[in-house]
């Protein structure tokens, strides 16, 4: 058997969600179909992680092994991407692993990002790729309330209560605030993420952006770890998986 590694970028709209259900379109089916069709055998597909209906990613990272070897990998992508590019799902890379690798398992990080588009005119160029908050943002007070998510903690408050994670306690690594004309970009890594964490976050984090929640009160959410406390999620057009580091 051989294994390889593909790299995915897509665009999150159109789909149920990265993994495979029983009814509607999702990204993992897609181009498990698809590789499986090229190769003429069956091969299931594994992912980093799940990202949810709506969400985008830069840079997914996936596996699946196969008893055909795979010769020529441009012709390869340029097979896949004909059945791919229409659904705006393309593999920008394929790599050949050894037996030990698993995209989900090997990952020593994962870095998301959130966009707001913080204006009064709706977006055109991002629409369904940015939220849109009309009410202006402060910045700095968005980056001392960040600054309280980074380290090893238990963040009850931003899981959704479907998670099925083991343990709420994650470590986050870094939460980097940036703002470019009308545009915030929040970047988080960890190495793993709760279920509809980053969005949460993000949530109270535009809620004391927007004066709704003093710094005191957003530490005071967290701390409780009550998922009732947590402001609104953002919605997951504006989240994107930007990489996967192994």
């Amino acid at each position: 058997m051989f294994k390889y590694q593909i790299l995915i970028e897509y665009v999150g709209t159109s789909f149920r969600g990265w993994q495979i259900q029983k009814k509607g379109k999702t990204i993992q089916g897609l181009i498990q179909e698809k590789i499986s069709k090229i190769l003429k055998e069956k091969i299931v597909l594994f992912g980093s992680g799940r990202t949810d209906k709506g969400v985008h990613a830069i840079e997914q990272s996936a596996h699946f092994e196969c008893q055909k070897k795979i010769k020529n990998f441009d012709k390869f992508l340029s097979s896949i991407n004909y059945f791919l590019n229409k659904d705006l799902v393309t593999v920008l890379k394929i790599k050949k692993k050894n037996q030990n690798f698993h995209s989900r398992f090997s990952a020593k990080m994962r870095i998301y990002k959130y966009i707001i588009i913080n204006r009064l005119s709706a977006p055109v160029l991002d629409q369904k790729r940015a939220w849109h908050v009309i009410k202006k943002l402060d910045l700095e007070s968005m980056k001392n309330a960040a600054k309280k998510l980074v380290g090893t903690k238990d963040f009850s408050t931003f899981r959704k209560n479907s998670c099925r994670a083991k343990s709420p306690i994650k470590t986050m690594k870094s939460v980097k605030i940036k703002m470019r004309k009308n545009k915030i970009e929040i970047e988080f890594q960890s190495k793993s993420f709760l279920q509809q964490q980053v969005r949460s976050m993000v949530g109270c984090l535009k809620y004391v952006g927007e004066k709704k929640w003093s710094l005191k009160k957003f530490t005071f959410v967290m701390n409780k770890k009550k998922r009732i406390l947590c402001a609104p999620p953002a919605p997951p057009e504006g989240l994107y998986l930007v990489r996967v580091i192994y």
